[in-house]
């Protein structure tokens, strides 16, 4: 088994599983004290004059790469027209070589993963008439613990130019840093100089994970420098390093790439139109097109978003400019984007959750004025006319391009006419309609005639109207609104449907035109009976004073997923929910529930040591309430729900100005006929808690090692956990079962970890069957420095070989993978 183990350790984190990519807050002051612009001198080598486009294995296949997979990559990109439409580079990531160089110092290609060596599979990818990358890292050894560059520069430098490679992605993981940014400067300059040393070009991009600040120094050294940490295929990471990444615009140019990492499209993770943002943002940006996805898997839908031309060639334009924000406002962003043919893209960004009209003045933007503006809808291809102001009704987490340009006969073409609208969340049945408010627009010059507009809604739904969707003409920037009724059956099941708003005109010598969109209605229903965590069910709505509710975790700066696990006075809960004060959480309860227990208090990351309090309401009465001081030991609430249609928690800083970190922690919500001595939902199975020892707990491979011991430093379940001297490779911890574990009904597994000085990377892994087959998700969670959290796989995020299925097979043994040299305590490893 030692040799398998091996071999499973190569899943290791890649790029900013290592380091701690720039928070927004960060980007924002750095962008404080930009110049205005800044084209330092590039590596102006010509080789990456607009931005490289191409694949990376890593997304989508982690350390599971072979000859194989980029020959027939390879052959994909002309088959389907990717290398048409500009995509080059075929990238090979981490856990390509053997764990050892050989006898003369050099790196080792893996003969089983590529048995043609990397010059047979660069001699192959060249027939196709496109280019090779490979990885390594800047540091002792990458981010799998295979064998790093740091001190073999000039050695590897010559490999991969022997080998005809042609681009090189440059980590920065097992650095030795002392953290300073001339010690950045130093490793990646020693590298460019070894890659310049053997006379083939081959392109370095830096991935330091944007931790010294590299667009200030990167120009000159590589072509393309990481701006932020990993990526991954969610909403909230695209919108995080777009609010990142956006503020970089003055450091952008040719041979000098703001890189905000690979693209996600086409892994599932996100819906279409967020696949489209993502495209489009890069594309905004000037940012390198490294498709992560399995091609020879592709939907038409995706290869359409990554071939769109238009869109490709705002990312291509030989100007070499990225988008400057015009502006950033309650996450709403616009972008300008001038083109080499005197055209502007402009991009009218939507991160919120809802249909929203996004728009500017085009005076605002880079374009001259004129007594109107063309625009080509880069997507749709649709072209319309504005007098002044460029504007969309852009999708929740959408994305509008338009290709604009001054014009000087406007009434040849279809004015810009917007129509959108806005919804409250919706409760089914006769009694309890919602409003549902429409509006359309006019933006172009010259009045449209026989304006309409209509509301269709899901079967079943009744929509009415008691105004006018209906005026005679509109002229130039003038709406039409109109209030509809919207009643949703009885029996309607609780989430999110679609009322399309259409509106159809007349515009110039009796054309007709029509445009339309999708406003997102939320329905709510009471909770199912039973004793259920007020964090596993979803909220009417929500406002909070940083950053959104985060379920399970403390309150993060910015995004879902940011914050810690809730700790108050040294008491750490894996349960609850984590607010900034001033906030307010609703909640529809239809009178079916009863009591609500929680315990309030204020976490112990708070920074502003100003007081909160907590209040719980039914409908518009005051159920519970406290206030709490930083420091104090969490106060336990119950509020008595008989009856109430809604439940109102709220929390305000005792302080004007100042932001308290909130916690609900462990809230209990009851419902129906369920009595206090019922389980609560979702039930949970503890498997090791460490409470008399390590429960047995070693090393899976021996060569790698790494010790473990109980300690009372971190736990979640009861008062010990798992001290983890983790080794800078990693290693898997675990035990072999006496007696194997059934997994029937269980949904995942978790652990909860809290990682040391240097933070960590945490996986799950299970042996199952009668053979004790190794499964695995592959799915590395990075832990930054002196954090916690919850580590969670589903069991069919679990993959395991062929004929060994998790449903029906018992578990013989449980592993977690910890890494990067530091000292990490676990506990509380169980199912739910």
């Amino acid at each position: 088994m030692q040799r398998f183990v091996r071999r499973l350790l190569i899943w290791a984190t890649a790029c900013s599983l290592w380091g701690v990519g720039l928070t927004a807050s960060s980007v924002s002051a750095a962008a404080a004290t930009e110049p205005a612009v800044t084209h330092a001198t590039a590596t102006d080598n010509g080789l990456a004059r607009t931005p490289p486009m191409g694949f990376n294995n890593w997304n989508a296949f982690g350390c599971d790469v072979s000859e194989e997979l980029i020959e027939q990559t390879a052959d994909y990109f002309v088959t389907s027209g990717l290398k048409a439409a500009g995509y080059a580079y075929v990238n090979i990531d981490d856990c390509w070589m053997t764990h050892t160089r050989d006898d003369q110092g050099r790196l080792v290609p893996d003969p089983a993963k590529f048995p043609d060596g990397i010059k047979g599979t660069a001699d192959y990818v060249h027939s196709k008439g496109l280019k090779l990358g490979i990885y390594e890292s800047a540091g002792t050894a990458t981010c799998a613990g295979y064998p790093g560059s740091l001190g073999h520069e000039t050695t590897d430098a010559q490999s991969f130019a022997d080998w005809g490679v042609d681009y090189l992605k440059y980590d920065n993981c097992n650095n030795q840093s002392d953290g300073s940014q001339a010690d950045y400067i130093r490793r990646y300059t020693t590298m460019r100089d070894a890659l310049g040393a053997t006379g083939r070009p081959i392109i370095l991009s830096i991935c330091e994970w944007g931790s010294s600040q590299p667009w200030q120094w990167g120009p000159g050294v590589g072509s393309l420098w990481r701006t932020t940490g990993d990526i991954s295929d969610n909403w909230p990471s695209v919108r995080s390093i777009i609010a990142a990444n956006a503020k970089l615009y003055p450091y952008a140019g040719p041979d000098q790439w703001n890189d905000p990492d690979m693209l996600e499209v086409g892994n599932g993770g996100m819906t279409a139109t967020e696949y489209r943002t993502h495209m489009s943002m890069w594309a905004m940006m000037a940012a390198p097109l490294i498709i992560g996805t399995d091609l020879r898997k592709a939907s038409a839908e995706t290869l359409g978003i990554l071939t769109d031309k238009d869109v490709i060639a705002i990312d291509q334009d030989p100007l070499g400019v990225q988008g400057k924000v015009v502006s950033d406002d309650h996450g709403l962003m616009v972008l300008d984007k001038p083109l080499s043919n005197g055209e502007h893209a402009i991009a009218l960004y939507n991160s919120t959750d809802t249909l929203t009209t996004v728009s500017v003045p085009a005076h605002a933007t880079g374009l001259r004025r004129s007594a109107a503006y063309r625009l080509q809808d880069a997507w749709t291809k649709d072209v319309t006319q504005t007098r002044s102001v460029i504007e969309a009704a852009v999708p929740a987490h959408g994305t509008v391009v338009y290709k604009v340009r001054p014009m000087s006969d406007p009434h040849r073409v279809a004015p810009s006419v917007n129509a959108t609208g806005e919804v409250p969340t919706l409760v089914p049945g006769p009694s309890t309609a919602g409003t549902l408010v429409t509006t359309a627009t006019n933006r172009g010059v010259g009045a449209v005639r026989d304006v309409r507009v209509r509301v269709t809604g899901p079967a079943g739904w009744k929509v009415s109207t008691s105004t006018t969707g209906r005026r005679p003409a509109l002229g130039t920037d003038a709406s039409l609104t109109t209030t509809w009724k919207v009643q949703v059956p009885d029996g309607a099941s609780a989430g999110s449907y679609s009322l399309h708003v259409a509106a159809s005109y007349k515009w110039g010598s009796g054309h007709t035109a029509a445009t339309s969109s999708d406003v997102i209605a939320q329905v709510v229903t009471a909770p199912a009976d039973g004793r259920r965590y007020l964090s596993t069910i979803n909220s009417a709505s929500s406002t909070n004073g940083l950053g959104p509710v985060e379920a399970d975790q403390s309150n993060g700066p910015v995004d879902v997923g940011d914050g810690n696990l809730i700790t108050v006075a040294g008491r750490v809960y894996d349960r609850g929910l984590g607010t900034s004060s001033d906030s307010e959480i609703r909640y529809y309860l239809g009178g079916k529930c009863s009591r609500l227990t929680t315990d309030v208090g204020i976490d112990d990351e708070d920074t502003s040591g100003t007081s909160a309090t907590f209040t719980i309401r039914t409908d518009a009465t005051t159920a519970a309430s406290a206030t709490l001081a930083p420091g104090a030991s969490a106060q336990t609430l119950a509020a008595d729900l008989t009856g109430a249609q809604w439940l109102v928690l709220t929390t305000a800083s005792a302080t004007a100005d100042a932001t308290a970190h909130a916690d609900w922690a462990s809230p209990v919500l009851t419902c129906g006929d369920a009595s206090p001595t019922d389980p609560i939902q979702p039930t949970e199975h503890t498997l090791f808690s460490f409470e008399s020892g390590t429960d047995g707990f070693t090393i899976a491979n021996a060569d790698n090692g790494g010790t473990v011991e109980q300690s009372s430093a971190f736990h979640t379940d009861g008062e010990h956990g798992l001290l983890v001297h983790a080794p800078t490779g990693g290693n898997w911890f675990g035990v072999q079962l006496d007696n194997p574990a059934d997994l029937t009904g269980v949904d995942s597994i978790k652990f909860d970890v809290k990682a040391g000085t240097t933070g960590t990377s945490a996986e799950i892994a299970v042996q199952a069957g009668d053979s004790s087959s190794w499964c695995q998700a592959g799915l590395w969670t990075w832990v930054n420095p002196g954090s916690s959290r919850t580590i969670t796989r589903r069991i069919d995020q679990i993959s395991c070989p062929a004929g060994v299925s998790l449903d029906d097979s018992p578990i013989t043994a449980v592993w977690v993978f910890l890494n990067s040299g530091g000292d990490h305590v676990v506990d509380n490893i169980r199912t739910e």
